[in-house]
């Protein structure tokens, strides 16, 4: 924040609209303060484990958690997803819902641009289409307008936007009530946003090229792709390079 607040102040500065930039008295946290939080994702086998336990228990909130962790949305830009944006076996990721806090006066639930201020297109598997379409025809159920195209498809009951930061304490909930009952050995602890995470670090250890994860994830580039996972580059890298010895071998031959 405090280099593209000090960036922006800097052009003022050049283009003669102030004298001085402010944000050169601004103490900025050191690269080590500021690092965002370790990540930790599941393996296909933890996945599959804490989907089936939540669609066992009922969760009403399992489709969110599935589409989430297939598509590697964010948080808010799943809140806003409407179900106009959602054709067959894609979905558009046009908006992003975010809390913002006014000081003395509480708090509000504003609906804009993604972080990436431009829409993208994700592609999805069968199984979340299918629930998908499961989950719009139990929504219709229980009241026609939840089911109209300009509604949000994690729609409160009375078709309001959800609170990002309770969704997120649904995760947590969610994640404390499926390791009690598979076992704490068998389920580690991650974060809600963590599972945007599993999503690329999963299709990336399978193959799936870095610019097509860049692309679902709506990274501004690859190469923040390539930053944010390089963990997982290791195995490829070893991987690959046996394919191009084996290749070598095979040519001799």
């Amino acid at each position: 924040m405090h280099t593209i607040i000090h960036a922006g102040l800097g052009a003022a500065v050049r283009d003669g609209l102030l004298a001085v930039n402010p944000a050169d008295k601004a103490d900025p946290p050191s690269a080590k303060s500021a690092a965002s939080p370790e990540m930790h994702v599941w393996t296909a086998d933890e996945l599959r484990a804490f989907l089936d336990q939540r669609t066992q228990a009922g969760d009403e909130l399992v489709i969110a958690w599935h589409l989430l962790v297939s598509t590697g949305m964010r948080r808010g830009e799943a809140l806003a997803l409407r179900w106009g944006d959602v054709d067959g076996s894609r979905l558009s990721v046009r908006r992003s819902a975010t809390v913002i806090k006014h000081k003395g006066q509480g708090e509000e639930i504003i609906v804009g641009r993604p972080k990436s201020f431009k829409p993208r297109v994700i592609d999805l598997d069968p199984e979340t289409v299918a629930r998908l379409k499961a989950h719009k025809a139990t929504q219709g159920t229980l009241a026609l307008a939840l089911a109209r195209d300009d509604t949000y498809v994690l729609a409160n009951l009375d078709g309001t936007v959800r609170h990002p930061e309770r969704f997120s304490r649904k995760f947590v909930a969610a994640l404390i009530a499926a390791r009690k009952a598979l076992g704490e050995d068998r389920l580690s602890t991650i974060r809600l946003h963590d599972l945007r995470h599993t999503h690329a670090s999963l299709l990336l250890a399978a193959g799936v090229p870095v610019k097509v994860v860049s692309e679902r994830l709506g990274h501004a580039s690859a190469m923040i792709t390539l930053g944010i996972y390089a963990h997982v580059m290791p195995g490829m890298q070893a991987e690959a390079a046996a394919k191009f010895g084996a290749l070598l071998a095979g040519g001799a031959s």
